[in-house]
């Protein structure tokens, strides 16, 4: 499987991004997808997960209530609508699949088994 992100920018704050993860190779059907996302001189943090199959949704809590995941099985995309940005959500924003996660390892990186290139999203204050 193979993910692709994109939807990035350079934004003010305050303003809305979405991000897309398009996923090829094959139809992706394993437990969870999620976004992450690493800010400069800091590690991988996770942002927010999706089961694939159930649509189940789970946030970090810096960003519940303005981050929202969904996915189109059918398109085998997965999509992060961002919302009321601020300054310290800059950062590149991966997309990652996973097939066989555990709920209680969703936010942790190595639990994936694919991964996008990132997309930079620039918030200005």
């Amino acid at each position: 499987v193979q993910l692709q992100a994109s939807g990035g920018g350079l934004v003010q704050a305050g303003v809305s991004l979405r991000l897309s993860c398009v996923t090829s190779g094959r139809t992706f059907s394993g437990r969870y997808m999620g976004w992450f996302r690493q800010a400069p001189g800091k590690e991988r943090e996770f942002v927010a997960a999706i089961n694939w199959s159930a649509g189940y949704t789970y946030y970090a809590p810096s960003v519940r209530g303005r981050f929202s995941i969904s996915r189109d099985k059918a398109e085998n995309t997965m999509s992060l609508q961002m919302n009321s940005l601020k300054p310290e959500d800059t950062a590149v924003y991966y997309c990652a699949a996973g097939e066989r996660i555990i709920l209680s390892a969703i936010q942790i990186p190595r639990s994936y088994d694919y991964w996008g290139q990132g997309t930079l999203v620039t918030v200005s204050s």
